[in-house]
């Protein structure tokens, strides 16, 4: 039952004039102070209904569109319709809410993590923060992890391997489009176990994903090696030599394992599995402001190694 603060509306998508549904929620006096808009995308399966239990409560207007629904054809994970869709959910919120153009948010989690990445790439002008939770980067190597496996070659007319369908995976994968997202602050996250018996995602979607960033965003020195990669993915456990970069983070129930940042990009690997903190990704959210320095700050933390060392080299 969806809840009585949100309200389903229907818009008319600018690409192929197709009806368009999404929650929307706009606080008491929406409509003449400036709010924040929060974006929630929803799950690889679900859709917009999905999102009727997010917090009301926070004066910010909120709107969860549809972008075509559960992923499983080839108009919905990410194509060009589902990403006009989320735009002009956006601009719907703008024409319906007094919106503040500069704290804009998004947050996804796993399928919506995923779309989440891809928006961050598509329309980098809009997000003062973007949110991840155990998203999906890479649609081929996550079709080579046998998840999903139907669904991906229904979306993308087959198996990874054809000139033809190569081109799907790969335009539907935000991992190639992240350079573009660079100076966004984007915080992805994603459970160590995650992969494995507790999750469908593995940890090596995200972390892959933070190197893209880190590159883009002239921090190459904070990627991850391929070893590392391998090993936190495979074995679940943080290598002993990045032991010492996490966080004591009041914020999370999840225990930070590690976290590492790279200019905008923050990556954080919490004990858990395909989950996310919704409260969280709220928190860390409300701290950003589109035209300031992202502030990964949280109060009452141990800082992470690299944190300081990125601390210490912007007052360079």
């Amino acid at each position: 039952m969806i809840h009585p603060a949100l309200k389903v509306v229907t818009m008319e998508s600018s690409l192929d004039g197709s009806p368009q549904k999404s929650l929307f929620y706009v606080p008491p006096d929406g409509d003449t102070l400036p709010i924040p808009l929060l974006v929630a995308l929803h799950t690889w399966g679900g859709d917009y209904l999905q999102c009727d239990t997010c917090p009301v409560a926070q004066k910010w207007a909120l709107i969860a569109p549809d972008f075509r629904g559960p992923n499983g054809r080839p108009e919905a994970c990410a194509s060009v319709f589902a990403i006009q869709d989320v735009l002009d959910a956006v601009q719907y919120a703008k024409d319906h809410a007094n919106i503040d153009a500069s704290r804009i948010y998004l947050v996804g989690f796993s399928g919506g993590g995923h779309m989440a990445l891809m928006m961050a790439s598509k329309a980098s002008q809009i997000w003062a923060g973007v949110s991840a939770w155990v998203p999906i980067s890479d649609l081929s190597a996550w079709h080579v992890s046998g998840f999903y496996t139907m669904k991906l070659e229904a979306i993308c007319g087959g198996p990874p391997g054809s000139p033809e369908t190569d081109k799907e995976y790969r335009a539907r994968s935000p991992l190639h489009f992240l350079t573009a997202a660079s100076g966004i602050p984007i915080d992805i996250n994603a459970g160590i176990h995650d992969g494995h018996d507790t999750g469908t995602v593995p940890i090596s979607q995200s972390l892959q994903a933070f190197n893209v960033l880190a590159d883009a965003n002239g921090f190459s020195e904070s990627q991850m090696v391929s070893e590392d990669i391998h090993e936190m993915t495979s074995t679940q456990k943080i290598p002993l030599s990045l032991q010492d970069e996490f966080e004591v983070d009041p914020e999370r129930k999840c225990k930070v394992l590690f976290r590492r940042v790279a200019g905008a990009a923050r990556i954080t690997i919490f004990e858990g599995g395909h989950e996310a903190e919704i409260s969280a990704a709220w928190n860390w959210l409300g701290r950003q402001k589109k035209g300031a320095p992202p502030c990964f700050n949280v109060p009452d933390t141990v800082p992470t190694r690299t944190a300081l060392q990125d601390a210490a080299r912007v007052a360079q």
